[in-house]
């Protein structure tokens, strides 16, 4: 029928069978013209109904655009012109056949659709279609058979047709100019990402790219210079689809925990979610700090969650994604399979050499097709992959961010100590090296047994059985397909498993119940502020109650007092308000907004102001008044920048004062209903107190109109307060007003009494102004203190030592004028260390980042590190699996052939068994070698890992103070955590792949040239291709990889951040604005990352691509020099050719990744670098039993903070007597801590010397120093850890004196009652025990030290005035035969001393007894003055 349709031959195999083969005319005419108009009409109406669903804004009329319709155009005019030349033909005889009608009638048809759709476009954010790119190529592949026969025609002289081949030649030009403009992306005004405009072909060769690695060659890539993501992938758009099917899976996934429960215990009671116990709030986060302790694990609990929904909500969100992406792996993989067939064809062909040479070539053609495919195919794969994996990564992050807004608790974990941790991480990471390695050799040798035992099988079995080239090669090839599976084989598993653990994890936090608050009751019509009503609430379900019954009523307006002793519930009575714990029974009615100052100041790494405003419109009047209020103008003078200083991570440049009137003015700015404050006084001094309680709090303060619940220590204000309440125990023992309660004579009235005896008739006496900014730097450590903290231990220091003295020098540093003063005057010393402030960026240092190569001396320290001897065994060993592999295909070759020297009957038996026996021993012998050098490997990585670590540890143990007062813990943390592991795990793993990879391409580039040394040619511009592309990528890569890192750090810090202010966050109701900051961080990490993805595709695109080139100039050598080669040697060098596409690419991929995880080595070796403080031990011991005495003697001492720097003592002489107790006091800047810093060598001398017991402390190691002293710190600093080990780290102590200094500390009580005792774990920073408990522990930990002399950093503003009382006792008489210097800030603590240091401007005063000193009209009289006491017996203490 179409032979009639075309009035010619349709198709007769004959054409094909000739040297000169082609194709029927009327076969191009119909088949190879139909074939891409059938594509484009079938797809069209799809393509129109998809451009009006999804249609934008129409864009503006581009030249691209103009040109493209201006070309179809033509084509339609010549479509019409050619059927107008058909028309004037035909003669009615029937002689014009129907295709020369047909075709140009379709085409008219065809190009007015076209010029629709590329008109319709104009609609669409991507002006170009992928159908009509494919439409275009198809046009242009089917339309070159006709081309060429047309060609042939006319050379041959028929030129019967030579008007219809001029249009058609016109024709096939206008189609490849409009396939070339097709290639190119037109531009839209509403999105600035190319990717999202970018041609078809563009697309999926990744060249809308280009811009970008050229940029990033020519400088470093910045924020601004990479693309924001499409909408469709941005965090809120992700999150919103995933909770829509989280809900239904999660109920799916909830009833059946239902069903299990009641099948497995019918009539109990439900259990609560394992691992989700209820402890403070503000604790860590369950996902980072997992580890639940053993005992806690009943069996059974564990089961009791909701389990295998998370998976399936993911698949519902992204199946899209993972669709394409599996479609396109499919496509790849089956196309895997048709390199082995044409090998196979080829090798016949090489072999008969009666075939076509044009069979070769299309052969070739065939080969770079194929593989080109496969390239597009896998890339656009992995990018898919990338895609969704960075998607369900935000996905995740961002739910995670949401659950913990909401109310949820969790229970935190215990750290071990870190060397016996890393002793049996390195053996354990030891352990996991050698069974990779035993995996790896396994896995590497199965290729190579399974065609060992193939070929021996298919020869031995019969005789007739010959290994020819077809067989053999094509056998290989498919064995090699094999390789990069089973490769991959472990990490998947591996992966498989870390995912089933996080999986798990995630699904039990996600899917954990949100904490309770129905307890809590708003009612905006209520007619008191706050009400309990018989309300029993629960930090942990298992324990008893903390709060019991209480019922308490605050009308609106009131100022009610909290107060008890330490661990009388005060805080958890505000936190059962605020909804962070597990209501019991009873419920609390609250009327209106509430505003909450905790007890540990929350700052957010951010501007003054930014904190102060939090969210809400500047209002500028009212934004003075509070400034003015909290005190804060004062320091606002004297910081850089005033209120727009920029505030380091968690407050780190502020003292204890600053950060907790930032926090109060944050919630007074708030303009709240209710104002929930958390003893806001205690880190101030009274003076200052005074003024916020004047200025703030009180009757006339700037909240007077509001309710306000104060928990306070401060007796003295008591009096002006509407209502007092009393707690015990977690009960109101007694409330009402302070008249009542005081006639009442009870509880409250013995605790007044109790104060009245210890400060005398003025009230609270206290040394200077505003001690708070010398010394008083908020009361709970936060969690940059922590490796400090580890840092003092492992350096058998006294435990709160590094932390206190490291936060006096930083802010003796940093002198602040008294309230009173610096509105008047400022200090010379202060103005000049302000400046040097500035210019020291606020005394944290930026951190470095390197730019550039990494220099090769890091890698020579690895290398170092590793051994050199281990690594000549590790490369020789890769080399002779080099040599066997290329020594096996070689023996392969000549084995294939024997086909042609023997026939099947005569092959002797001897020659088989040799050949198999040579190709079965270098195959082992590959094998054994890979496992040698991965053993070895695995042995040399653990150990250069234990070698940095250790080099780093012991560098940052023995850094100066000053280090950690300029290096913010969050950069020391990650040097041990992030860049060991890097070191750990991925860097060897990275090394030994380059090296395989590197020795695959040398032993495959070999061969080939070996077997055609023409081949040389090829290598060479292909190389140049290679390394051009490679240093352009790399350059970019590497800084798309810091960019990465760069914003994935804020992500990080800001959930930290959340984490530790939640309560606050959850007050104010500001959930949402933080959800926002959240989404916006992930966004911008997400577009860093995408770019980083893309980048890796457009390198391996390319480098494929020389993969590919080099396949198929090799097929092409095999057929162009197919006379002088035979068809083992063909498949010897192709089987090799098609192995290096892949190998190529994970070359750079290895090369690019070592690059960037050697910068791991280069980070640590900078630390490793930091200078060190004086050696801990030195040749000069101290005598035994020193000090004996406790004599101290200055003598001219002179000391400084920093070279550049004024002194901060200045010539101080004295001489301290043996047990003699000293008060050391003196307004701010004094250098009262410089002191104490100077005692325990925090600071060394800038001159003279300090003489304890007849021996210069200048002269001994700072170990025999500081283990000689003890300190009771201000902040009291408990580890991760048991009680037993806070108070004794080394194990010095029996249980007996442990018990004995807690009887004397009075927490033998608390101790006896806890159910581990001494084993009692305590939580990070000692979160688990209030303030004040912590406090004792330290007073219990300095009793166990029994040293001769003891420094006291006063710090009893945490505790209440009993527990105040009972230290100052228990110091007095335990600590009687110490010399003791203390630390004044309230001056009832040095009336007793037997002397008295009055300091200023770094030198001595005063110095003499209080009696003297108070005779004499000089500093010290006065401040007592002010202090309202006037003789030593004022006080009773």
């Amino acid at each position: 029928m179409l032979e009639k349709f075309c009035n010619s031959t349709f198709w007769n195999s004959s054409f094909l069978d000739s040297p000169e083969a082609d194709l029927p005319l009327c076969f191009e005419q119909t088949v190879l013209v139909w074939i891409p108009l059938g594509f484009l009409w079938l797809l069209a109406p799809w393509q129109l109904l998809h451009v009006y669903r999804s249609k934008i804004k129409r864009s503006s009329i581009t030249k691209l655009y103009l040109a493209k319709q201006v070309l179809v155009g033509f084509l339609l005019i010549l479509a019409a012109i050619e059927l107008v030349l058909v028309l004037t033909e035909d003669s009615g005889q029937a002689t014009v056949p129907a295709i020369r009608y047909t075709n140009p009638s379709l085409y008219l048809g065809t190009w007015l659709l076209v010029l629709l759709l590329q008109h319709s476009r104009r609609w669409c954010m991507q002006k170009d279609s992928w159908f009509l790119s494919v439409f275009w190529i198809l046009s242009v592949v089917c339309g070159v058979f006709q081309f060429q026969t047309l060609i042939r025609m006319l050379l041959n002289g028929n030129n019967s047709n030579l008007a219809y081949s001029c249009l058609f030649f016109i024709c096939y030009a206008l189609h490849v100019l409009i396939l070339i403009l097709s290639a190119f992306s037109e531009k839209d005004d509403s999105s600035n990402n190319p990717s999202l405009t970018a041609s078809f072909l563009s697309s999926i060769t990744f060249s809308w790219y280009d811009s970008t690695v050229l940029k990033g060659y020519k400088q470093p890539l910045t924020l601004e210079d990479v693309w924001d993501i499409d909408e469709k992938i941005k965090t809120k758009t992700l999150i919103s689809k995933f909770e829509k099917h989280m809900a239904g899976e999660l109920q799916k996934a909830r009833k059946a925990v239902q069903r299990r429960q009641r099948a497995r215990a019918q009539g109990e009671s439900r259990d609560r979610l394992p691992g989700l116990n209820k402890n403070q709030s503000q604790s860590r986060d369950i996902l980072v700090l997992e580890e639940v302790k053993k005992k806690k694990k009943k069996s059974g609990t564990t089961k009791n969650y909701p389990k295998a929904w998370l998976v399936k909500t993911l698949f519902k969100t992204f199946y899209v994604i993972f669709l394409k992406a599996f479609v396109l792996k499919l496509v790849h993989d089956l196309f895997m399979f048709l390199n082995p067939q044409l090998l196979k064809l080829i090798i016949s062909f090489a072999n008969n050499r009666d075939t076509y040479v044009w069979t070769g070539y299309l052969y070739s053609v065939l080969f770079f097709v194929v593989a080109l495919i496969q390239s597009l195919c896998l890339q656009n794969y992995f990018l898919l992959c990338f895609i969704l994996g960075v998607n369900v990564r935000s996905t995740i992050m961002a739910s995670v961010y949401k659950k913990i807004l909401k109310y949820f608790a969790w229970e935190p974990s215990f750290k071990k100590q870190v060397h016996e941790l890393r002793k049996k991480e390195l053996k354990n990471l030891l352990t996991l090296g050698q069974m990779q390695s035993l995996m790896m050799f396994l896995l590497y040798l199965t290729p190579v047994l399974v065609s060992v035992i193939t070929f021996s099988v298919y020869t031995l079995v019969n005789s007739n059985n010959i290994l020819d080239a077809e067989k053999a090669f094509t056998s290989i090839t498919l064995f090699n397909i094999l390789r990069f599976p089973l490769g991959m084989l472990p990490m998947v598993i591996s992966s498989m498993l870390q995912a089933s653990v996080s999986t798990e994890r995630l699904e039990k936090y996600l899917g954990g119940d949100d904490l309770d608050t129905s307890a809590i009751r708003r009612d905006h019509n209520f007619d008191k502020a706050v009400q309990f009503s018989e309300a029993s609430f629960t930090w942990d379900r298992e324990m008893e109650a903390t709060i019991r019954d209480v019922n308490l009523d605050i009308m609106p307006g009131q100022l009610v007092a909290v107060v008890g002793t330490v661990g009388s519930g005060k805080s958890s009575l505000m936190s059962a308000m605020l909804g962070e714990m597990e209501n019991v029974h009873g419920h609390i009615t609250i009327k209106g907004t509430i505003a909450y100052v905790p007890q540990q100041s929350w700052i957010q790494n951010g501007t003054i102001k930014d904190n102060i405003l939090f969210g809400s419109e500047l209002d500028e009047k009212r934004y003075q008044q509070v400034l003015e209020a909290c005190a804060l103008l004062p320091d606002l003078k004297v910081l850089p920048g005033g209120d727009l200083v920029e505030i380091g991570e968690k407050g780190i440049n502020l003292s204890g004062g600053q950060k907790q009137r930032i926090s109060l003015a944050r919630a007074t700015y708030q303009n709240s209903d209710i104002y929930v404050l958390d003893d806001p006084l205690s880190a101030v001094d009274a003076h200052v107190g005074k003024h916020i309680f004047n200025k703030v709090l009180g009757p006339n303060g700037l909240l007077k109109d509001k309710t306000r619940l104060l928990i306070t220590h401060s007796i003295h204000f008591l009096p002006q307060v509407d209502e007092i309440v009393v707690l015990g125990n977690g009960t109101i023992l007694e409330k009402g007003p302070y008249s009542t309660l005081l006639a009442n004579k009870g509880v409250f009235a013995k605790i007044l009494k109790t104060f009245t005896k210890q400060t005398g008739p003025e009230g609270e006496a206290t040394v200077n102004e505003d001690s708070e900014e010398e010394d008083d730097h908020g009361l709970m450590p936060s969690m940059e203190e922590i490796p400090e903290e580890v840092a003092s231990l492992t350096m058998k220091r006294e435990n709160s030592l590094h932390r206190t003295l490291s936060r006096s020098s930083r802010s003796s540093s940093r002198h602040r004028k008294s309230l009173k003063n610096s509105l008047k005057t400022q200090n010379v010393n202060t103005l000049k260390e302000e400046e040097e402030l500035v210019k020291g960026q606020k005394l944290i240092k930026k951190e470095s980042v390197q730019t550039g190569k990494v220099k090769l001396a890091i890698y020579l320290k690895y290398l170092q590190a590793m051994g050199w001897c281990l690594i000549f065994f590790i490369i020789g060993a890769y080399v002779t699996n080099s040599v066997a592999y290329i020594g096996s295909n070689l023996w392969l070759s000549a084995w294939t052939n024997d086909s042609k020297t023997y026939n099947g009957t005569n092959y002797p038996a001897s020659q088989r068994d040799l050949r198999v026996g040579v190709y079965g021993a270098l195959g082992v012998a590959q094998g054994v070698s890979v496992l040698l050098a991965n053993l070895c490997s695995a042995y040399a990585s653990t150990h250069a890992s234990s070698i940095l670590h250790q080099q780093l540890l012991n560098n940052i143990l023995q850094a100066p103070m000053s280090f950690f007062d300029t290096t913010p813990t969050g950069r020391i943390v990650n040097r041990f955590a992030g860049d060991i592991s890097m070191v750990d795990d991925t860097l060897p793993m990275s090394l030994r792949s380059w090296i395989l990879c590197f020795l695959g391409i040398i032993s495959t580039l070999v061969m080939i040239c070996t077997a055609t040394p023409i081949f040389v040619i090829v290598i060479i511009p292909l190389g140049i291709i290679y390394t051009s592309v490679q240093m352009f990528y790399v350059a970019t890569s590497r800084q798309l990889k810091r960019l990465d890192s760069v914003t994935r750090s804020p992500i990080y810090s800001h959930f930290s951040e959340t984490v530790s202010g939640l309560s606050i966050i959850r007050a104010f109701e500001h959930q949402q604005r933080f959800l926002k900051h959240n989404e916006v961080g992930i966004d911008t990490n997400q577009k860093c990352v995408f770019s980083w993805i893309v980048s890796n595709r457009w390198l391996a695109i390319r480098l494929e691509l020389v993969g590919n080139l080099i396949v198929f100039f090799a097929s092409l050598m095999m057929v162009i020099y197919r006379a002088t080669l035979s068809g083992d040697t063909v498949g010897f060098v192709l089987s090799n050719a098609l192995n290096i596409t892949q190998t190529l690419n994970w070359l750079v991929r290895m090369t690019s990744e070592i690059e960037t995880n050697i910068v791991a080595v280069e980070r640590i070796n900078e630390y490793i670098k930091v200078e060190n403080e004086a050696p801990w031990v030195t040749d000069k011991r101290p005598p035994p039993g020193w000090p004996s005495k406790g004599e101290i003697r200055f003598n001219n001492y002179q000391v400084r903070y920093r070279p550049e720097l004024d002194l901060v003592l200045n010539g101080i002489t004295c001489d301290i007597r043996s047990t003699e107790k000293i008060g050391v006091v003196g307004r701010t800047g004094a250098g009262k801590s410089s002191l104490t810093n100077a005692l325990f060598r925090i600071l060394e001398a800038a001159g003279g010397q300090i003489i304890i017991d007849g021996v210069n402390i200048a002269s001994i190691g700072l170990h025999d120093l500081r283990e000689k002293l003890t300190i009771i710190p201000q902040d009291p600093i408990l580890f991760s850890g048991s009680l037993r080990m806070n108070l004794d780290p080394f194990n010095n102590h029996s249980d007996e004196e442990i018990w004995k200094a807690l009887e004397l500390a009075h927490l033998k009580s608390f101790v006896a009652g806890l159910q581990l005792g001494l084993s009692h774990q305590v939580t990070e920073a000692g979160d688990n025990l209030s303030i004040g408990q912590r406090q004792l522990l330290c007073l219990a930990r300095a009793l166990l030290r029994k040293s001769k002399i003891l420094i006291m950093d006063e710090a009893t503003a945490a505790v209440d005035i009993e527990t105040d009382h009972l230290i100052q006792m228990t110091i007095q008489k335990e600590f009687s035969h110490c010399t003791t210097i203390t630390i004044a800030h309230r001056l009832h603590t040095v009336m007793d001393s037997d002397r008295i240091m009055v300091l200023d401007k770094g030198k001595i005063v005063e110095y003499g007894t209080p009696d003297e000193l108070l005779t004499n009209s000089g500093p010290f009289y006065l401040m007592a003055k002010e202090a309202g006491i006037e003789n030593v017996n004022s006080t009773s203490f």
